[in-house]
């Protein structure tokens, strides 16, 4: 491994699974998570990862408009790379969920690889208390199928491509790897492809170090050198996973999205926490934190001058 590999550290703000009630440094507000992310940035994060929320009882909102207070703010006060989900929330059609990166046209957006199971019903047990009425019906839920088929992310490649916009690839199995071979052998997707192998979800692939070994065993034997590799480790998985990533050649996700947690039993206070937690260990390796245009040249991506805001 080279000394001196610059590794791009992306920060999921406040994403669509953990609700207020879990944590009171979650961002819910525009204001709040336009501050999140311009301190993940200021802390090292290349990339954020940007969803939105309704302000008054933090679910997730996926309308165009909901962007709109915190994607300016964001641009005018960091050079990071902005990445809109499509992801949006398990529970929205994909009609909904590309909404802002159609408008937006971002640098980047992610795009998940298949459909799943998804089952956030095991938190209830450790969050007894919640101030919605809906956080408890999303989290109890546990007939949730998120919806990403073969017509969905062809949709997707075709709708939110068309502005320029490249793709964090998310992968939540070995099967969303073979499902990523089919589009790239298809020429709908061209590389250096940006993928995220995701750890520790209920409904996808474990934490277990043999997991993310496996997962970069088969993106290398499909992909080659074509490819990005970055990871996103669930819960307690973030570090762990994160460390691994970094010594054998990949890239890293951290962020509240993701992860409350800064330790065991005690709540981050920031994603900024969070990031320069994953500093550590990338330095602690004799590696280097990419810089936003650094990652630009990574991932082949268009330039911030070239994006809808």
């Amino acid at each position: 491994m080279a000394k001196g590999r610059k590794v791009v550290i992306t920060c999921a703000v406040t994403g669509a699974i953990h609700t207020p009630s879990m944590s009171p440094h979650l961002p819910v507000t525009a204001a709040e998570i336009a501050e999140a992310a311009i301190g993940a940035a200021e802390a090292g994060a290349a990339v954020i990862h940007l969803h939105a929320r309704d302000p008054q009882d933090g679910r997730p909102d996926q309308s165009a408009e909901a962007f709109t207070p915190f994607l300016g703010v964001i641009k005018q006060a960091s050079d990071a790379v902005l990445n809109i989900t499509t992801g949006g929330a398990p529970t929205m059609s994909i009609k909904e969920r590309i909404r802002p990166a159609v408008a937006w046209k971002p640098e980047l957006a992610s795009l998940n690889m298949g459909t799943m199971n998804f089952g956030l019903f095991p938190m209830l047990a450790r969050f007894k208390e919640l101030k919605h009425e809906w956080e408890r019906e999303y989290l109890s839920n546990k007939d949730i199928i998120f919806r990403n088929t073969f017509g969905d992310i062809e949709h997707v490649l075709e709708t939110v491509g068309a502005g320029g916009t490249r793709f964090e690839f998310e992968c939540y199995d070995t099967a969303h790897l073979y499902n990523l071979k089919h589009f790239h052998d298809a020429g709908l997707v061209k590389g250096p492809l940006f993928i995220q192998t995701v750890f520790g979800l209920m409904g996808g692939i474990g934490a277990h170090p043999e997991d993310v070994a496996h997962m970069k065993r088969t993106a290398d034997r499909l992909f080659g050198d074509n490819y990005r590799w970055s990871v996103l480790g669930a819960g307690k998985n973030q570090l762990p996973i994160a460390a691994m990533a970094a010594a054998m050649g990949g890239n890293i996700r951290v962020g509240l999205e993701d992860s409350l947690w800064a330790g065991p039993g005690r709540l981050a206070e920031s994603n900024a926490q969070q990031v320069r937690a994953a500093r550590q260990i990338i330095e602690g390796l004799g590696l280097e934190v990419a810089s936003p245009d650094e990652a630009r040249e990574l991932l082949a991506l268009k330039g911030g001058d070239q994006v809808g805001f």
